[in-house]
């Protein structure tokens, strides 16, 4: 029989973790997901700026880019320390700062990110739910890429199966087992990307709060699936019932969005601004404005 199920499974394409190698200085593909999810989102961000209600300029998002990298580095490092390895942590403390070796929380860095945004919020004085709104319709770039990565690293895979789509992945004994990392990476990433997409392009935007908390919802929901189907963390494995650390953790957030969702549907739409003036774009923008204003007056 486990001769059958391996005959069956699919083969798993391994990939090397290490993109780019300049003799002692490696790139991981871990870390390009990163850096492909921050820029990414960040041009998308300032596109969905230009969108109605336009209440957020587009230069915005190029300070907020650093507030949400370090949001995400410390929320999710801090995240995994402390939900998934606290005690080996509590006892090998210098181990929480090799990041490079992997470890990194969603959830952690979902709260990071969150505190970043009340933060800048604040300091630019701008709605947190309009700024809220905008960051949920780009994070489903961050976890598509992320989610690729866990499977080109051979990590985070699936629980044995008897499916045809079912892989024998390098460190998960030889059985073949679901990719649930490319489910992740389907209806976490692109899914809900597709969603939020069709949302804010039908006026979403317009309503605070409503992208916001269908991101949560959307998440929640497609993450407790998943979790049907990926390994439990084998340090953790199951809570109680067949629950899973990672169910646990997005319950809250599925009851937060649907009811950031109600609130969203029950506020009037918010005006369209004007148009945004070149200063509000970029500093590029801005001074190609002064240069033609200046050719004009000499006319």
């Amino acid at each position: 029989m486990t001769q059958e199920l391996v005959f069956a499974a699919l083969t798993y394409p391994e990939i090397d973790p290490i993109a780019i190698s300049l003799g002692p200085l490696a790139i991981r593909w871990y870390s390009l997901a990163y850096i492909f999810g921050i820029i990414l989102g960040w041009r998308y961000c300032r596109w969905l700026c230009f969108q109605a209600p336009r209440q957020l300029r587009p230069i915005a998002m190029d300070d907020f880019i650093v507030w949400a990298t370090l949001g995400i580095i410390l929320g999710g490092r801090l995240g995994y320390v402390l939900f998934y390895n606290f005690t080996y942590f509590l006892y090998n403390p210098l181990e929480i700062f090799a990041v490079w070796q992997g470890g990194m929380s969603f959830h952690g860095g979902l709260l990071g990110v969150i505190t970043a945004m009340v933060l800048f919020a604040r300091k630019e004085k701008v709605h947190f739910l309009a700024l809220a709104d905008i960051i949920a319709c780009a994070t489903p770039i961050g976890l598509f890429f992320g989610r690729l990565a866990n499977f080109i690293n051979g990590e985070l895979f699936g629980r044995v199966t008897t499916a045809e789509i079912g892989m024998v992945f390098p460190n998960g004994g030889p059985l073949p087992r679901h990719p649930s990392q490319l489910y992740e990476a389907g209806l976490e990433g692109l899914t809900l990307l597709l969603i939020l997409y069709l949302v804010a392009r039908a006026g979403g935007l317009r309503r605070r709060g409503l992208t916001a908390g269908l991101f949560l919802v959307g998440y929640g929901l497609s993450r407790t699936i998943v979790e049907f189907f990926r390994e439990p963390d084998a340090h953790i494995g199951f809570l109680f019932a067949e629950i899973t650390i990672g169910q646990l953790l997005s319950s809250p957030m599925i009851l937060i969005g649907i009811g950031l969702v109600a609130f969203a549907l029950r506020q009037p739409f918010q005006p369209t601004g004007p148009e945004f003036k070149p200063e509000d774009i970029s500093p590029k923008e801005a001074d190609k404005a002064a240069k033609k204003k200046a050719s004009s007056n000499k006319k």
